[in-house]
């Protein structure tokens, strides 16, 4: 509904500046992408779309990266409507919550938490961008690239689809962006552990190995994008810069999709490096798509501990449930599958070569927003595709992981056990 809310919107004329693009497919793709908080776009943002049209993609995107649930609870508390057993148990269920008890006073947590960083950004921003378009647009500008960077959304408003191209080497612009962009991609629920906690050693094995995991992904990928690109793409630069362009490269495919270098500019290797990184994706219960960071690191562990002679997974003192071995390899062969299917569907009704399409279509179902150029020039299928990707990329997995978390009926017959060979 909310999609179909966004494309009636960004249908009316008022949206679209004059000889912009606002058919029906172009509408319903942006509005999907927003609501979603993907950013792959068929028509530039800065140019195409209206102020009223900006505002109407930047509504999507809170609410999309908020979460439903969060913005309805606190409608119903501005409201002073009672909230339910029946609702609590929804806001539990959406926000992946272990317990119900103090769902609500999560969500108000959530908001706040959400609304200081868009502001604290907003401002930081706001110093780079006033003295360079103005007092009025500066500020729209900051905000509205603020709230897109905390929820990963990708969207800017430059034009030219150029992204953040223009500050390559810019430090408060790449940091006011990738640090936002790396809050959200944590989730909510570890942000509201560590304001609870605020220590390392009092938070959860959750919270533990999501950060871990990041740390060390990021570090690992800003290593790798550096050494690929060094005399490449990265050539211009000087050294600080190249680190610098290497970090932003690193973190924008947790599901950002903003860019300081073009992404068809970089080397065939780092553009497939970037698929990889774009089918983890970032924290769970986040506004970021892909497996899951915390997925990958349970697959990561079970290798090591199966290549030990382990049969359980411990860390931190702690073992993992074999259950959730079981849903990491479910929810890794599904989101494997949906990319193979889509580059397949894509290779059909594309012109384009099997990286530009793969690219495209991790892009998609990990709900990321880079492109290597492909998505202006999708064809009417494949426009209908990548967007029902989006989508699926936003609720599936999550949906998915749902459904095997809630136990079915056990039964008590077991059958004899034999082996099939592997390896």
């Amino acid at each position: 509904m909310l999609i179909v809310i966004g494309t009636l919107l960004l249908s009316l004329p008022v949206a679209v500046n004059p000889g912009g693009q606002n058919d029906f497919l172009t509408a319903l793709f942006t509005a999907t992408s927003a609501a979603c908080v993907v950013g792959l776009v068929v028509v530039d943002t800065g140019t195409n779309w209206s102020t009223f049209g900006h505002v109407v993609i930047l509504g999507l995107i809170q609410i999309g990266g908020m979460g439903f649930m969060a913005v309805a609870t606190l409608i119903m508390v501005l409201m002073g409507r009672r909230i339910g057993l029946r609702q609590r148990l929804l806001i539990q269920e959406s926000l992946s919550h272990t317990r119900v008890g103090g769902v609500v006073r999560l969500v108000i947590q959530v908001i706040i938490i959400t609304l200081v960083v868009e502001v604290f950004f907003a401002v930081v921003l706001a110093t780079r961008f006033i003295p360079e378009f103005g007092w009025n647009t500066g500020v729209w500008m900051s905000v509205f690239h603020s709230i897109s960077a905390f929820n990963n959304a990708g969207f800017d408003l430059f034009g030219g689809f150029r992204s953040l191209t223009a500050y390559t080497g810019d430090a408060i612009v790449n940091l006011g962006v990738a640090i936002p962009v790396i809050l959200g991609g944590l989730g909510f629920i570890i942000i509201v552990d560590v304001y609870r906690q605020r220590r390392f050693a009092r938070l959860s094995l959750h919270s533990k190995v999501v950060i871990v995991a990041t740390a060390v992904a990021l570090v690992f990928s800003t290593l790798v994008f550096l050494l690929l690109e060094h005399n490449r793409a990265f050539a211009d630069l000087s050294g600080p810069g190249k680190v610098l362009a290497a970090f932003f490269q690193a973190v924008t495919p947790r599901s950002a999709g903003f860019s300081t270098v073009a992404t068809d500019a970089l080397h065939p290797a780092s553009q497939f490096f970037t698929v990889g990184l774009m089918f983890i994706g970032g924290g769970p219960n986040s506004v970021t798509g892909g497996i899951k960071i915390s997925t990958f690191a349970i697959l990561i562990l079970a290798v090591w501990a199966l290549s030990r002679g382990r049969d359980t997974i411990e860390v931190a003192d702690r073992r993992i449930p074999q259950l959730l071995i079981y849903k990491a390899v479910t929810l890794t062969i599904i989101l494997f599958s949906l990319i193979f299917v889509v580059t397949l569907i894509l290779s059909i009704t594309e012109r384009a070569d099997f990286l530009t399409t793969l690219f495209e279509a991790t892009s998609a179902v990990g709900i990321v927003g880079l492109s290597m150029g492909l998505t202006p020039d999708l064809s009417p299928i494949g426009k209908l595709v990548v967007a029902a990707c989006m989508l699926i990329g936003r609720v599936g997995p999550l949906t998915v992981a749902f459904a095997l978390a809630r136990p079915r009926r056990k039964s008590h017959l077991k059958y004899p056990e034999e082996n099939i060979i592997i390896g």
